[in-house]
């Protein structure tokens, strides 16, 4: 594809650039559908002169439509988005920006989706999508055991799963932590629950809470109903988690005033598997809790990482310099652009 993309650059070198443009400007109406021409230039960054005569062609082909609130893609406007969206990002150089990405990292792969998660939201569902190609991909024939952890970006995710996955697949999905003490839609029995149904597998309950005291828990370890999935958990062929903001983090499970002072004395910046770690990538705090710890996950053949925004971009350093070598992270350009900047 590269040597063809060379040839083209070389015969017409004004369409490639015409055609990522354009691309773009659909993806953008897309994220913030309806959107105005002003705020629509502002984020492609082009004049509203440039933009007009763009939307103008665009409205031509039946990819966008103007209406009173804003402009809106078409039903074939959504077609060509999805239809593109590897060869554009191959164009915007995004594949070299994952090697580099991986490289610096220490991980066997980064995959990133253009956008920033922080101003458009619907970055996430691009995610979602690289997440369920990921294990389309990674997943062989037969059983698998994915364990999933909870979270706003994790429940997201798992409705964006499909039932391709389950094709020639026995697929079990269960919590990677104890599940009461959250908001139920992100508390990580119910994100495992929503992808066993997506995906079309199968799922098992951890019914624990999130955070215990060591004497606490104990005694829940010797239940033999605990002990079964706490087995499938940690021998679990893939996991997939994300990367939190510590403080935001510590504040959203209502931790200790304590505790949340602590971390902002000791400068945390990111939080996985209820690991608190520094920007160096120095563990200041751990949260006790069943489910997968840190060093289960050298014994997984993959671990999938999805974390977006350029906000996120010091958590997921932190995180990183604990993560084992067959890490996938999925991204979006505002923290990657943030990461290889540093």
């Amino acid at each position: 594809m590269n040597q063809e993309l060379d040839w083209i650059e070389q015969l017409a070198p004004d369409m490639i650039e015409t055609m990522v443009q354009r691309f773009m400007i659909i993806r953008h109406i897309y994220w913030a559908q309806p959107v105005g021409r002003r705020t629509l230039a502002q984020e492609v960054g082009l004049t509203e002169r440039v933009l007009r005569t763009e939307t103008d062609f665009l409205k031509q082909q039946g990819l966008i439509e103007a209406t009173r609130s804003g402009m809106i893609i078409t039903g074939q406007g959504h077609a060509v988005l999805q239809g593109l969206s590897s060869l554009i990002d191959e164009l915007a150089d995004i594949h070299q920006q994952e090697e580099e990405l991986a490289k610096t990292l220490g991980i066997a792969r980064c995959l990133i989706v253009t956008g920033n998660t922080d101003k458009q939201t619907k970055v996430i569902e691009a995610m979602g999508k690289l997440v369920n190609d990921a294990l389309d991909r990674l997943l062989p024939v037969g059983r698998s055991v994915i364990a999933v952890m909870g979270g706003t970006t994790m429940a997201e995710i798992a409705h964006c799963l499909t039932a391709k996955l389950s094709e020639k697949r026995d697929l079990v999905f269960v919590p990677a932590r104890g599940g009461i003490g959250e908001t139920v839609a992100i508390q990580a029995n119910s994100v495992s629950s929503m992808m066993a149904r997506q995906a079309g597998g199968k799922h098992r309950a951890l019914y624990v809470p999130e955070q215990l005291s060591r004497q606490a828990y104990a005694p829940l370890l010797k239940e033999p109903s605990i002990q079964q999935v706490i087995q499938l958990i940690r021998n679990s062929d893939v996991v997939i988690h994300s990367i939190g903001q510590a403080i935001k983090m510590a504040r959203r499970r209502d931790m200790d005033t304590e505790v949340v002072t602590m971390l902002q004395n000791k400068q945390a910046v990111g939080e996985a598997f209820g690991y608190f770690f520094d920007e160096a990538g120095q563990i200041v705090y751990k949260i006790p809790r069943i489910g997968v710890q840190l060093r289960d996950l050298t014994k997984m053949k993959y671990v999938i990482a999805v974390a977006g925004g350029s906000s996120k971009a010091k958590a997921i350093v932190a995180y990183m310099k604990h993560a084992p070598s067959q890490t996938w992270l999925i991204t979006d350009e505002g923290a990657a652009k943030m990461i290889l900047k540093k």
